[in-house]
């Protein structure tokens, strides 16, 4: 108890086990570049250095307005430090093939680097001001709590140094905006000029040192050009220079506030239960620190989550060890025998806390649910063990005799089961993907469980029944006499009289027991046309994500106008507790294929704690559909388990014919039943401004390199050199006084005498928004939303209407999405089963040394479908991974209690009891600790496969249903079907048993009789 005491405050409380994303992102910003540049110039030299990079399975990449995502795709289970490692050499390859301002960045992630705690903070500074004093005061409080790794503060905008030129006094001085930009990257350089030794000592020369303050940039001294050029004068007299905010790329507001977000991450051995109330802790003070104009809000929290769900699985698994022992008070009336027994659940259930903990594995959802799982199944063994020790005792044999006897009697049968019950995890490892990698420390968590409860059952309970179990009162001393009267004392018993009649009826109508049986099987597969299927179910939500996207090309502002009458709506709705609205992209949204554009905005929707999010999420559905103007939208779970949405990716190189193609994927997916939000990423054009220099540019000393530098200072600023102000690097950009915002202002920018409207083409031209390649080849994906749980229904017709799809030529569709993770989970599992009973099959062949035996006890799995099906079915749960994992774990429990019982026959038979004597026998003594295993089990589960609190996860409750489902007709089948097939195997080898003796007897007597008849008559005597 003191290890165990040690070691459960030790374990780290997740939502979710640790796993890597398997994906690698490269960010490749290019500010100002049209996708087709981008593509040509960022997106093509990083795929074509990406191609040599070992365990990459697929590259998606996406070439927008000044911006470039590049995400590779690899298997679960790789190195992913490795990969990471050798996409940054690649990406460092592909470099100088990159134009000078583009600066390519690696991300990478797990499930780790999901955010513990996102706060959003309000305030009436301005938001520098207030990223400042949280730079001070909030970051350095949250990171001194225990667990935590890192502490972000996100949404400020950054600082830059911008220099703004007057053109007048530009002029008189003979500078240009080029000369300027020269003489600031020149003033601000850093040179290394050698070193020598001075002295004994080395003395290295360093020229410049870059820029420090405003003033060392306002007193650089900026001299002109050629022979117009006159004395240098001072850059502060021609030009202004200010530290300001860069201009927005996105907007952050909570509650209608502009706002900035504190992201607190854990590190490897955080637990997010004590992160999320250490935070809450901290808050009042923190709110004091920042004053009363500010205010926090907990946008996203993980530890309610994670306590409501530990919470809840504690509740049903105690509900569940509650039932189990009164299952077990019920058979064997004694409150001793009882808490003997019930002793093996702590005791396996902490030994499996420990390696948890010894193997540095969180408490989370599935290792959690296969503790409650375990509860069941972990009793099984301690009452063959000590039901058979009682019976023992109660034929008078001496206590340590009958323990022994008892223990040997049952020790391999019982070894047996719980290999079999844990040799059906071995094939996890075969599933790989997200199923792998999820259920890796389930079935760790259940093998430990299962382990521990065999090595209680034979060790602890035998010892606990030597120090506590007597003999039942009224024994007689003769042994003989008292087994006798114990064995009529069992056959008088209700459950004896009800069954031994049954079993003998199905002994000898053996081919009427087996026509009932397959009639069983045929309505087995019968049912399963019924079965919904879907991936994972999502169970109760608490945040919910909207998002909006208007026409490509709507402007930063314009989607900030349309986005307050969405906020509007929101903080009407009734059960939402918050919400926080990001407009355009800030960070890293677009590293795992969030959106980037100034036209799209993303909303999280806080929901309070008793409300209903599918209520809530109808009202926001409802009300988003009268609001006008605000663009598509769509709304789904923020915090479920994996992507729900069915998508369809069509290729084609051609772009007109990629239009067309896509367009006849979306509208076929548009006519599918119950889906909705079917979306299609290949943007539209949208139109941009060209400048092409023409045959005047040449004359004014204008090419199209610093044309575009003239232009790009006029419309946006150039970065010119770097500044260090406060410790942190600045962009030192120079600026137009009068940015141009219009064509016609674009048309009029005055370059020294001319106007760029003389010697260049200035025109409006269609271009795409958006460019996104698949494995090099340009593709479009259409994404919907199915809106019931019976994903496989709605996949299985949009896999025959795509295949319906005369698409054109040179274009191709596959289905994606959610239709291929759960396709290619259903498949690895089902590999996984088919492998589970070969394992099980080969531990059976070894256990009974018969090929023949093992194959009857093999027959219980198919019929534990029966209750398993037909139980989803009733209850409407869906056929998904949870399920399908209930399924194999099934193969291995249901076998067990079929060990059981013809080990004991084999027994009787190897004590020369007749076939259907020993089978009647066998199964009269082992229906006792059979029902009460199966009971134990069923009744242990039932809280979770009700889902009493609710609170189980997407994992517990099907899981539980088809285990619960599963053992109710396959312990019906094992006590009758299996002994049945029994006797028909046993008594057909005795058959041919006699045939063949009486053959070899037939064929001993002919020789016998033959020589007896070739002996010569004997010689009568000579007298």
């Amino acid at each position: 108890m003191a290890l165990v005491s040690g070691a459960i405050p030790q374990l780290k409380q997740q939502l979710l086990p640790s796993i890597e994303l398997p994906m690698v992102s490269v960010l490749a910003p290019y500010q100002g570049a049209s996708p087709d540049v981008v593509e040509k110039q960022v997106v093509e030299p990083i795929e074509d250095s990406l191609e040599a990079v070992d365990g990459i399975s697929g590259v998606t990449s996406k070439a927008s307005e000044g911006n470039a995502v590049i995400m590779a795709s690899f298997d679960y289970g790789n190195d992913t430090k490795q990969l990471v490692a050798d996409v940054q050499q690649a990406v460092n390859r592909a470099r100088v093939q990159l134009p000078d301002d583009v600066d390519p960045q690696v991300v990478a992630g797990s499930t780790d680097d999901i955010p513990t705690v996102v706060l959003a903070v309000t305030s009436g500074k301005d938001q520098q001001a207030l990223a400042d004093q949280l730079d001070k005061t909030v970051v350095p409080d949250l990171k001194d709590i225990d667990g935590v790794g890192q502490v972000t503060v996100d949404g400020v905008r950054d600082l830059q140094v911008s220099v703004t030129p007057d053109d007048k006094k530009l002029a008189r001085a003979g500078i240009t905006a080029q000369a300027l930009s020269q003489a600031l990257q020149a003033g601000g350089a850093t040179v290394p000029a050698g070193s020598f030794d001075e002295d004994g000592h080395n003395r290295t020369v360093q020229v410049g040192g870059g820029f420090t303050s405003l003033t060392q940039i306002e007193d650089l001294m900026v001299a002109g050009e050629g022979t117009a050029a006159k004395k240098p004068v001072r850059l502060g007299d021609v030009a202004t220079v200010k530290q300001e905010q860069s201009t927005a790329d996105s907007i952050t507001r909570t509650d209608g506030k502009p706002s900035l977000a504190v992201m607190v991450t854990m590190d490897h051995d955080g637990s997010a239960v004590a992160i999320s109330n250490a935070v809450k802790d901290k808050l009042p003070d923190l709110r004091r620190d920042l004053g009363s104009d500010s205010k926090i809000t907990v946008v996203s929290d993980q530890g309610p989550a994670v306590s409501k769900a530990i919470s809840g699985l504690t509740t049903e698994g105690g509900l569940g060890l509650l039932f189990a022992v009164l299952v077990i008070l019920v058979f064997l009336a004694s409150v001793r025998s009882t808490l003997v027994t019930a002793v093996s659940i702590p005791l396996s259930v902490v030994l499996a806390l420990i390696v948890l903990w010894t193997r540095d594995l969180s408490l989370n959802m599935l290792t959690l649910g296969a503790l409650t799982i375990a509860i069941g199944r972990v009793v099984d063994d301690s009452i063959v063990v000590l039901e058979n020790i009682k019976r023992h005792l109660g034929y008078g044999e001496e206590r340590q005799e009958a323990i022994l006897k008892a223990v040997r009697e049952v020790s391999g049968a019982v070894t047996s089961s719980t290999l079999t019950t844990v040799a059906v995890f071995l094939p996890i490892g075969l599933v790989g993907g997200m199923v792998g990698e999820l259920f890796g420390s389930f079935s760790l968590t259940v093998t430990a469980a299962l382990l521990a409860s065999l090595v209680v059952s034979l060790t602890v309970v035998p010892v606990l029944s030597y120090w506590f179990l007597r003999a039942p009162k009224g024994t007689p001393a003769d042994a003989d006499e008292a087994r006798r009267k114990a064995e009529e004392k069992e056959a008088r018993s209700r459950l004896q009289r009800f069954y031994v009649p049954v079993l003998r009826f199905a002994t000898r109508r053996r081919l009427t027991s087996v026509l009932l049986a397959a009639v069983i099987l045929i309505g087995t597969f019968g049912m399963a046309p019924l079965l919904k299927t879907n991936f994972f179910d999502q169970g109760e939500q608490e945040v919910l994500t909207v998002k909006q996207e208007l026409k490509p090309g709507t402007s930063l502002a314009a989607t900030d106008d349309r986005a307050k009458k969405v906020e509007q709506l929101l903080a009407g709705v009734k059960g939402v507790k918050g919400y926080q609205v990001t407009i355009g992209s800030s960070g890293f949204m677009a590293a795992f294929g969030g959106g980037t554009d100034t036209n799209q905005a993303s909303y999280q929707v806080m929901l309070d704690d008793k409300a209903s999010y599918a209520d809530v999420q109808d009202d926001i559905e409802s009300g988003l559909k009268k609001l006008s103007g605000i663009g598509t939208t769509t709304v789904s779970a923020g915090d479920g388990f994996g992507n729900q949405d069915l998508s369809v990716v069509v290729k084609a190189a051609d772009p007109a014919v990629l239009n067309k193609a896509s367009e006849q994927v979306r509208t076929a997916v548009a006519g599918l039943d119950h889906v909705t939000d079917v979306t299609s990423d290949l943007s539209q054009s949208v139109p941009r401004i060209s400048v092409k220099a023409n045959s005047r540019a040449a004359a004014a000393g204008f090419n199209d390199q610093t044309l575009g530098a003239a232009v790009g200072q006029a419309v946006k600023g150039t970065t010119a050199a770097k500044a260090i102000l406060d410790d942190t690097e600045r962009d030192v950009v120079i600026k137009s006084a009068k940015p141009a915002t219009t064509v016609a202002q674009l048309k009029k920018l005055q370059l020294g005498p001319v106007k760029l409207g003389d010697i260049a083409t200035v025109k409006l031209v269609d271009g795409p928004v958006s460019m996104t390649r698949i494995d090099g080849q340009r593709a479009a994906t259409i994404t919907a939303k199915p809106t019931g749980d019976n994903t496989g229904a709605v996949s299985t017709k949009l896999q025959a209407r795509i295949k319906a799809l005369k698409l054109p030529a040179g274009a191709t569709a596959e289905i994606g999405g959610v239709s291929s993770d759960q396709d290619s989970a259903f498949k690895n599992l089902g590999l996984a089963m088919l492998a589970a009973i070969a394992i099980v099959f080969m531990l059976l062949v070894a256990t009974f040394r018969s090929l023949a035996q093992p194959l009857i006890l093999l027959v219980s799995i198919p019929f534990a479908a029966t209750g398993a099906i037909g139980l989803l079915v009733a209850t409407g749960t869906p056929m998904g991974v949870p399920a399908m994992i209930g399924m194999l774990m099934l193969i291995g429990i249901v076998v067990t209690n079929a060990i059981v019982l013809i080990d004991l026959i084999n027994q009787y038979r190897k004590q020369g009891y007749g076939v259907v004597e020993a089978v009647v026998e066998g199964g009269r003594h082992r229906l006792r600790p059979i029902l009460m295993t199966a009971l134990a089990t069923i009744f242990a589960l039932l809280p979770m496969a009700l889902g009493v609190t609710g609170e189980g996860g997407f994992i517990a409750q099907p899981l539980a249903v088809v285990v619960v489902g599963g053992l109710i007709t396959s312990t019906l089948l094992t006590l009758l079907l299996v002994p049945t097939l029994y006797a028909m195997l046993e008594l057909r080898k005795e058959r041919r048993a006699k045939k063949r003796a009486a053959k070899r007897a037939k064929k001993a007597a002919l020789p016998s009789q033959r020589s007896a008849s070739d002996e010569p008559e004997p010689e009568p005597a000579g007298v």
